[in-house]
């Protein structure tokens, strides 16, 4: 008897759960049943966890285009509000975003998330959900090759950053060798992949590659075999704690190379350079694709670095330029939807065309803008752009051997 019950209860269970999806999967595209008199943006990046400064990055950049947007009176005559959720820097707590903003608060578009492991874990979830994604950094290639209907990159992928950081080589000393220096998760291999491929096609031998796992406290012996292979260049693909770490135990171990490169993300920020969130007199010399820096001449990108100032004290890295000009991108959709259907804004995401502070935007059929990429090296403490020769604000400086410094 009491075994029946169990299990008449558990069938119960198991048919109300049943029913409960069968009625979110048929009201997954519907408005909410109220009239708002908001338009929320559903937000996914990571607040909390070790990708905290890039969320926190994020939120700055929505901050402003947010104040911007309701200044110049919102979209389909409404107040914008952001409806954020903290992925705590791990993927299935991304997925438990999508569903709670999307099932439960049913926002008509989703931005995010911050990194690659995070963003890929959502392509499935919003593809299921037929809402539409807007991923603002993400970088490894392969949340656009599968080629979803409803995921929109505004960034450049791996690809991109490993052919800009090639070019830039064959123009500084065409190294011969190099060492790749990745973590292991989908951002990391990713790169690395995408260099692998790109330095081999220019006659740049891979002497060493080196997966490792994020957050370690010591990188040293990964990195005397790094030393032992003697590569020209050392490419890496890190978030900032272990960029800051890798550089500071690069020199711990005289770890020597004409090229400290990286796939931007840590080495990028604000922060790499600083003494207290970063790897200080260590990140000197380091060069690093980038997306954009307050000097780019795109249309507000001046005003958008001068609000960010003004309001924060530092200079933002791209991360938050992203982040502004995915907000932006998303209300230019449903202004162009004239409605918060979701398959009226994805169809408005194909045929957006911006041209604000993080440059020229518009989606390729398979949902890629094709941004340009630049490179950059830290001197004197600050990212200075120094690739595409055009548009570079100083020369490269030769990176001198730790004992020199």
């Amino acid at each position: 008897m009491h075994v029946a019950l169990r299990f008449r209860s558990a069938l119960s269970l198991a048919l109300v759960a049943l029913a409960l999806a069968s009625s979110a999967c048929q009201r997954r595209n519907d408005a909410p049943r109220t009239e708002s008199a908001s338009v929320a943006v559903g937000i996914i990046t990571a607040l909390t966890g070790p990708q905290a400064a890039f969320g926190q990055a994020h939120q700055r950049g929505y901050a402003i285009a947010l104040d911007e947007i309701n200044e110049t009176g919102g979209v389909l005559g409404k107040k914008v509000v952001l409806d954020v959720y903290d992925d705590e820097s791990k993927p299935d707590i991304a997925l438990q975003g999508a569903s709670k903003l999307v099932d439960q608060d049913h926002v008509p578009i989703l931005l995010g998330s911050y990194s690659s492991e995070s963003s890929l874990a959502l392509v499935p979830a919003v593809t299921g959900k037929e809402v539409p994604l807007v991923v603002p950094t993400a970088t490894a290639d392969n949340i656009v090759e599968q080629k979803s209907a409803w995921v929109f990159r505004l960034c450049a992928g791996s690809a991109d950053y490993a052919a800009a950081m090639v070019e830039f080589l064959k123009n500084h000393g065409a190294p011969k060798t190099m060492a790749i220096v990745a973590e292991s998760t989908n951002f990391g291999q990713s790169n690395a992949a995408a260099m692998r491929k790109a330095a081999l096609q220019s006659g740049i031998a891979v002497r060493d590659e080196e997966a490792y796992n994020a957050g370690s406290p010591s990188y040293s012996p990964m990195l005397q075999r790094v030393k032992e292979a003697r590569p020209d260049v050392i490419y890496f693909a890190s978030y900032l704690l272990d960029a800051t770490t890798l550089m500071r135990q690069s020199r711990q171990i005289d770890l020597d190379a004409r090229f400290f490169a990286a796939a931007g993300t840590g080495f990028s920020t604000a922060e790499f350079p600083t003494a207290d969130k970063g790897a200080g007199k260590d990140a000197e010399y380091t060069v690093a694709v980038s997306q954009w820096v307050p000097t780019v001449k795109w249309p507000g990108a001046a005003e958008f670095d001068q609000k960010f100032v003004a309001r924060y004290g530092s200079h933002p890295a791209y991360h938050a330029t992203q982040a502004y000009a995915a907000l932006k991108v998303a209300i230019a959709a449903i202004g162009k939807a004239a409605s918060t259907d979701r398959v009226a804004i994805r169809d408005a995401l194909r045929n957006v065309s911006l041209d604000g502070a993080f440059g020229p935007i518009h989606f390729t059929e398979n949902g890629q803008n094709r941004h340009p990429v630049i490179v950059t090296q830290v001197q004197k403490g600050k990212h200075t752009v120094v690739w595409p020769q055009e548009i570079a604000s100083a020369p490269v400086l030769e990176t001198p051997p730790w004992s020199s410094r």
